[in-house]
């Protein structure tokens, strides 16, 4: 196991939710100090701990561990963005729908090129 890969996924997917090592220690029910150590590859998980990090950063455990996603299934990017769409108040859904679309069409101009 590459447990440096697998603590730099968990790592990048935390700060992308905004979540601080400290709240996402709560969230799993373990120390920050062991969640740091999960982080920068020093000790691995139990199964258990395993899943809830999948759980709570909506990403499959195969991801979590071998870095792989499955591309015909795009479930993934639903549960990814959906604790963060939903920390939006209506009345900023526009703007959020704008900077999305905004993002997309970029991202599309650039494959283009």
């Amino acid at each position: 196991m590459d447990w440096v890969a697998i603590g730099g996924r968990i790592r990048k997917q935390r700060e992308y939710l905004g979540l601080t090592r400290e709240q996402f220690a709560e969230k799993l029910d373990i120390t920050p100090k062991f969640c740091s150590d999960i982080e920068l590859g020093l000790k691995g998980m139990s199964v258990p701990t395993l899943c809830r990090i999948a759980t709570t950063l909506s990403l499959s455990t195969d991801y979590i561990l071998f870095g792989k996603q499955e591309k015909k299934d795009k479930s993934w990017v639903f549960k990814a963005l959906s604790p963060m769409v939903e920390s939006v108040t209506p009345s900023q859904l526009p703007y959020l729908e704008s900077v999305m679309q905004t993002v997309i069409r970029a991202m599309n101009h650039k494959e283009e090129k």
